[in-house]
């Protein structure tokens, strides 16, 4: 097994030259060799802040050549990192960084005020790192510098970690109420990394999208399976990455062959992206997970673009990939169902259980559990949760209860059947009402606050949020919406509110009923 750090060391040897990464916006690019270079400066600047093997540093920066040799750089010092979302709430972000406390922090100045003040109330204070701007890794290399003329860094030694070791933790929507962190170690990522080049072949003349960001774990594929074999990556912003005439020229001008996204992105491109008079000639492979693919837009974009092979690929963060399913040349006028999630991936095993975690017979529905090499070694801090998630056999293999429900057909190909608790995907973030509903009850009106999403034939999620509140006041939906979006990321914040004259409708255990909220207009 090769630490995920050696795979870029072993591409600059081999392909200096090549380009690594390109920015979509018409920033800056920079080759294998100097990728490297700078990434090792990272891995000195950290060491020099007293940063060893197992420690965790927080990245918080918007996409950039800058973000990837941080990440790197973290990687060679021995460390995991630890991104945060950018759009999200510097308060979110600190506890975060708090929670799994991140030894330092390298962070754009914009972001760094808001970080500051928020993580300080709560205790820590991290050594930093701070760019003055983010983009073509200049600012990165100006950060260095500026660092190196007050006390220079030395030479460090590149750690070779060991396949245990943590090599990045992402933080997911959690059902208490705060985020969890999913922690990944070398062996995790290096084995989704190795079944990835198996199944997509990838070549150094490809040039992969990078369309997820940093803190999700569709990036994984895109960082790793790009840059291990010598292949250009093209970095796409937010604002881009929510532009479908702006993705399908990029596409077009970059002459991407390796795309990989969630379905709503690929469902807004073939809507309103004008596709078909764009010359995608390049593409070849085309992949997307994260959520259920609406078969009218499927359709859709596969008619407009029909020469690629498009996969579709399942499973949580917890153990990125493990399931997937090539979609037919031609997807049927009839069809009204989405394609299955398709057959385990061949370095992992796969079981469906009852509730009492027993194997089920073949056809039968149960919720799909996970073991191999790709699986998560647990929760950060979060022990009862771990344990709740993760099983032992009687042979001693850990299986990873992934809690979605599918049933398998004949062919052996698994069908998605729905969630088992009440968790959300929504382009292709997972979402935890009940850290919705946390985040309600801290505002002083509400008294009773209860979150459920509505689907329109699997697409177009919606998220609404049932309150009863304090007084006879009615609060305004600005105010509500402002109150989340400051402390919640904004794909979390509800689309509607619906207020109740009483207390929201309980079950006989006097818990509140979703269900009736579920079927409320």
């Amino acid at each position: 097994m090769m630490a995920l750090h050696h795979l870029l060391d072993a591409s600059v040897k081999r392909w200096p030259a090549n380009p690594a990464v390109i920015e979509g916006n018409g920033g800056g690019r920079i080759d294998y060799r100097g990728l490297g270079q700078l990434s090792d400066r990272v891995r000195d600047r950290l060491v020099a802040m007293g940063v060893r093997r197992g420690d965790r540093v927080g990245m918080y920066l918007r996409k950039s050549i800058d973000g990837v040799a941080a990440l790197f750089g973290i990687l060679k010092a021995g460390a995991a990192y630890v991104p945060a979302d950018p759009g999200a709430p510097a308060c979110r972000v600190a506890f975060c960084f708090h929670n799994c406390a991140v030894k330092a922090v390298i962070v754009a100045k914009e972001f760094e005020g808001g970080l500051v003040e928020e993580i300080s109330r709560l205790g820590s204070n991290p050594e930093r790192v701070v760019l003055p701007d983010t983009g073509g890794g200049a600012h990165l290399f100006a950060a260095l510098q500026a660092l190196d003329a007050q006390s220079a860094a030395r030479t460090a030694q590149t750690v070779d970690s060991a396949p245990e070791d943590l090599a990045y933790i992402l933080y997911t929507s959690g059902s208490t109420g705060a985020p969890k962190g999913v922690m990944l170690s070398h062996r995790n990522g290096e084995a989704f990394v190795g079944w990835g080049s198996q199944s997509f072949t990838p070549r150094p003349s490809d040039i992969f999208s990078s369309h997820a960001p940093f803190h999700f774990d569709l990036s994984i594929f895109d960082i790793y399976v790009s840059l291990k074999h010598g292949a250009s990556l093209v970095l796409i912003g937010e604002k881009m990455g929510k532009s479908p005439r702006g993705l399908a020229e990029l596409i077009e001008r970059q002459r991407i062959t390796i795309w990989y996204s969630a379905p709503s992105t690929l469902s807004l491109l073939a809507q309103f992206g004008k596709i078909s008079e764009r010359d995608f000639s390049a593409l070849r492979t085309v992949i997307f997970a994260g959520e259920v693919f609406p078969i009218a837009h499927l359709r859709s974009f596969k008619q407009q673009v029909p020469a690629p092979c498009l996969f579709n690929l399942y499973g949580p963060t917890e153990t990125n990939v493990c399931t997937w399913f090539a979609i037919p040349p031609v997807v049927e006028s009839d069809r009204i169902e989405p394609y299955p999630i398709g057959k385990t991936c061949s370095n992992l095993e796969s079981v469906v259980v009852d509730p009492e975690g027993q194997a089920v017979e073949r056809g039968a529905e149960g919720e799909l559990c996970i073991a191999g090499p790709q699986v998560m070694q647990g929760y950060w801090n979060l022990p009862e949760q771990t344990a709740r998630a993760l099983f032992c056999d009687p042979s001693g293999k850990r299986w990873y209860r992934t809690g979605d429900r599918v049933t398998e057909a004949p062919d052996g190909n698994y069908h998605y059947r729905g969630r088992k608790d009440r968790m959300i995907k929504r382009h292709g973030y997972r979402i935890e009402p009940g850290e919705i509903e946390a985040c309600l009850y801290r505002h002083p009106s509400v008294s009773e606050a209860g979150v459920v999403a509505t689907s329109n034939c699997g697409s177009d999620i919606e998220i609404k949020a049932h309150l009863s509140v304090y007084g006879e006041k009615r609060l305004s939906i600005i105010e509500l919406k402002t109150f989340c979006s400051e402390r919640l990321p904004l794909y979390m914040v509800p689309d509607t509110f619906r207020f109740h004259g009483g207390p929201l409708p309980k079950t006989s255990t006097d818990k509140i009923d979703y269900q009736s909220l579920q079927e409320m207009n």
